[in-house]
């Protein structure tokens, strides 16, 4: 297995359980890829990218590999978001529709009847959706999946006014279906800041789902790891090492033996070869099969592959020690749980995605900020809080280099949450930032792309990474892909590497 993050250990987990000899292989001096948490001010713990677990709470991949009794607990974050506005006003959105309704309803009644309108029209689209990810690696699956839920199928053409007025509304940037379906930037705002951590902008051709996805959080909620992401990645270790499998860190892989067609084990930076009859990589895809592999993949898989695309809009994140939770305006307990929107436009989030496609730094700057401590007291001292504040829309590679632009751009990141929370620069007693340049070294992560490559509709389900490729296997017999840039999806959710390792077994997990 090559790369410890967690769908590569979620693969090996699966393996290791079907007896299978499992050795994992992580270019870091850690496990967990971008499902850590580190001591980044003295004192303070921060998640060093991704936060909340949505998506492997939709699964039964936590209950299948036992990890609670490895020590994973979740916690669930209720209010999942609240769209924190610059004149003060609050919009709570709970894991209740109906608590969510009431709260918009305390600034517009007429908006909060369209907002619950809109959820009407996704809840039966997301629960298609949800029971097919773990099918999505080939469209025969996804068939499958849709068949079996007929029902709930029938239900979301219905609400959208027909298969005409479903197919348009999947294929239209989520830009157009908020302003379509929602009256203001009151409720638009802060589901387009969610949408776009996924760094899909509001002008994304095919992009709707990413608000639409929305209605999931109603249907699911929103999870904290306790103690952090690292608890996810501690807990997958945990239990591959009960299965017999290892974990070795610091070990970079320079290339896979693939002569005749065939793998034959994987070299690391020392020279060491380890000699192996099925290989999995749960890195980038292009990385494996283009740069590592050795002979690179050639023929139309290997086209397609380079063909494959990530844009240049990727995360900014900055971690700050504060003596107290950010100040909001008419705050209410419960507010610093989830994601926090300092979003006051779809306007200005759009601008932020071109200027960040065309290398330049966004202005005004889109944050938003996760305070997971409010509900971890692992996280920060007592009496003090961790606060992750993030910009969607940094540009991966800037004009003049991020050297020169990461302290300035972050003073900005800080005087957005400034004007939503009045005070709370006067809280901060620490701060280290990471720039793309920095998250895409110490993870080598090209381009830094939280989701590996886009998640647009031409690279989702069985069109991730490629076609071709989406089955997790590839024209090289006995190698497996992996990872955020397979199928169906990137982001927390395991099932890359749950359907990697079914592929390596021949047979559905």
């Amino acid at each position: 297995m090559v790369g410890a993050g967690h769908n590569g250990l979620v693969a090996a987990c699966y393996l290791a359980r079907e007896g299978c000899e499992v050795t994992v292989l992580e270019q870091s001096e850690a496990a967990g890829g971008g499902s850590r948490t580190e001591e980044t001010v003295p004192g303070f713990r921060f998640d060093t990218h991704s936060v909340a677990h949505n998506m492997i709470n939709m699964t039964s991949i936590p209950a299948e590999l036992r990890l609670a009794e490895a020590g994973l607990v979740y916690q669930e974050m209720d209010p999942f978001a609240v769209g924190s506005f610059a004149d003060g006003r609050i919009v709570r959105f709970h894991r209740s529709i109906d608590r969510t309704v009431a709260s918009i309803a305390e600034h517009d009644p007429q908006e909060a009847r369209r907002y619950a309108d809109l959820m009407h029209k996704a809840l039966p689209l997301v629960d298609v959706a949800v029971a097919g990810m773990s099918a999505a690696s080939t469209a025969a699956g996804a068939v499958r999946t849709a068949a079996g839920r007929i029902g709930r199928l029938t239900s979301a053409v219905r609400r959208f006014g027909g298969p005409a007025g479903l197919v348009h509304g999947l294929v239209a940037p989520y830009g157009g279906l908020l302003r379509t379906h929602l009256g203001s930037d009151l409720t638009r705002a802060p589901i387009g800041a969610f949408a776009a951590h996924s760094s899909a902008g509001p002008d994304l051709v095919g992009g709707t789902f990413y608000a639409l996805w929305q209605a999931a959080y109603h249907r699911f909620g929103q999870w904290h790891a306790r103690g952090g992401s690292q608890a996810l990645t501690d807990a997958l270790v945990t239990r591959l090492e009960s299965y017999g499998g290892t974990v070795h860190t610091g070990q970079t892989v320079t290339s896979i033996n693939a002569t005749g067609g065939r793998v034959r084990g994987v070299k690391v930076h020392n020279g060491q070869f380890y000699e192996a009859d099925r290989v999995v990589t749960a890195i980038d895809p292009k990385t494996a099969l283009l740069d590592l592999c050795d002979p690179p993949l050639g023929g139309p898989a290997a086209a397609e592959l380079e063909a494959a695309h990530r844009g240049n809009a990727v995360q900014m994140v900055v971690h700050i020690a504060t003596t107290q939770l950010p100040p909001y305006r008419d705050a209410r307990a419960g507010d610093w749980n989830g994601l926090q929107s300092h979003v006051d436009t779809m306007d200005e989030l759009a601008r932020g995605f071109h200027a960040a496609e065309a290398r330049r730094l966004p202005d005004p700057v889109p944050t938003y900020a996760f305070t997971t401590s409010a509900l971890d007291d692992t996280l920060a001292p007592r009496g003090q809080h961790t606060v992750y504040l993030a910009c969607p829309c940094a540009p991966s590679t800037v004009d003049g280099g991020w050297m020169e632009h990461a302290e300035p751009f972050a003073d900005r990141m800080i005087d957005s949450m400034e004007r939503h929370a009045p005070g709370f620069r006067d809280t901060i007693v620490g701060m280290s930032i990471r720039t793309p340049q920095l998250m895409a070294a110490q993870l080598n992560w090209p381009g830094a792309h939280p989701m590996v490559l886009d998640i647009s509709l031409d690279q989702l389900a069985f069109f991730r990474p490629t076609r071709r490729l989406a089955s997790h296997r590839t024209p090289i017999e006995g190698l497996f892909i992996s990872g955020g840039g397979t199928a169906p999806t990137g982001g927390i959710s395991g099932i890359p590497g749950k359907a990697a390792a079914a592929a390596v077994l021949g047979r559905r997990l």
